[in-house]
């Protein structure tokens, strides 16, 4: 803690304070704030998000903003990604799966691009807005590795990838882990980096559970695919990570005081709960799903030889769904009656599908699609 100490020193960073709501509204658009820096103090991911957004949306063309804050456990997709494809969606809002069997993951999506990530308390979200002039992929991913290389992980670069990497020396060699993933989001005036860093997740080695969906092996799709990669803790503690971004970034920008956002305040700012709304909506996190086809065989219109399907289903059985903004506008399961039955209904709003297709066939689509029978979260 005195090395970050002594960071702060020489950044001439003060300490956060808190803010209330008619401040911190009158502080983000003030035109004579070109550096600002906050924090927030809500784990709420969608609320996090939508700061974020107000940040992006109301602060002055010419400035640059840090902002930081964690969320609780969640698994957080691209803007243009597909849900059935990137998550276990069974294991969404369950409990009993994480280090803390009282927390269960919940799933969002945000308004920028880029792949799949986890959340939880034991890693820090940073996010810099700047002009359009200023954006560079690497720019704000360097100043990270400098905070992490002044906390003692000296082997931490950015790789080709954007990516922030850790090389550690093992047994059989150098080994390389992927420690933060980055998103960008671009506007005509504003521009978006932000990024996660694992830190000290204690369910590192639980995280892939929800990142692999039994239904990918048999779906092609659009949109944005995400990279797997192997992942490791960089075993610092997030508020150490916090003074240290935040003195580099006061080290390129100049002199900040860093603002503390409660939950409490930012829910009184109308905008950041409009924001809110939107993007916890289910529309927003099922409907934005790109055009993608399920098949459990080949055909003309699927574009790759799907896997053997489990040996307790009938030989015979074979179901193609293609959807489109997560409705769907074809179905076709073996038995189904009447032929068209599924068309136009909504994937994420079918609660068994049971109804369509009776016996372990309907289990096995409720398994893939990850529809929970049970209600208990």
């Amino acid at each position: 803690m005195a090395s970050v100490c002594r960071l702060l020193t020489r950044s001439r960073v003060q300490l956060p304070t808190f803010l209330n709501a008619r401040r911190f509204s009158h502080l983000v658009d003030n035109p004579s704030r070109k550096v600002q820096v906050y924090t927030s103090a809500s784990q709420d991911p969608w609320l996090n998000l939508s700061i974020e957004h107000f940040l992006l949306q109301k602060s002055p063309p010419e400035s640059v903003v840090l902002f930081l804050y964690t969320n609780r456990p969640c698994v957080v997709i691209g803007r243009n990604q597909n849900p059935w494809l990137e998550v276990n969606l069974g294991l969404i809002n369950r409990r009993g799966l994480l280090a803390d069997p009282n927390e269960a993951v919940s799933l969002v999506r945000r308004r920028s691009g880029g792949g799949t990530v986890f959340h939880d308390h034991g890693n820090i979200n940073y996010s810099v807005i700047c002009p359009p002039a200023a954006f560079d992929r690497n720019k704000h991913a360097e100043m990270v590795v400098r905070a992490l290389q002044n906390l003692g992980r000296k082997t931490v670069r950015v790789n080709e990838r954007h990516d922030i990497v850790i090389d550690v020396p093992e047994e059989a060699g150098q080994a390389t882990y992927k420690i933060s993933g980055s998103a960008y989001k671009l506007t005509r005036l504003r521009s978006l980096h932000h990024g996660t860093c694992l830190l000290g997740t204690p369910n590192i080695d639980r995280i892939g559970q929800f990142l692999r969906s039994p239904a990918a092996p048999y779906i092609t799709a659009q949109g944005v695919e995400s990279v797997r990669s192997k992942i490791k803790n960089v075993g610092i503690d997030n508020s150490d990570f916090e003074s240290a971004a935040i003195a580099e970034f006061g080290g390129m920008y100049g002199d900040v005081q860093a603002h503390v956002i409660s939950e409490a305040e930012a829910r009184e700012n109308k905008d950041i709960m409009k924001g809110y709304d939107e993007i916890t909506d289910e529309k927003w996190t099922f409907e934005q799903t790109p055009r993608f086809i399920f098949s459990t065989h080949p055909t003309e219109r699927f574009e790759k030889v799907p896997p053997p399907l489990p040996d307790h289903l009938e030989d015979h059985f074979e179901a193609f769904i293609e959807a489109r903004h997560g409705e769907i506008l074809t179905g076709e399961i073996d038995g189904l009656f009447p032929p068209n039955a599924l068309d136009g209904s909504h994937l994420h709003k079918i609660n068994d599908w049971r109804i369509y297709r009776e016996g372990r066939e309907g289990e096995w689509l409720n398994e893939v699609f990850g529809v929970r029978l049970d209600t208990k979260a």
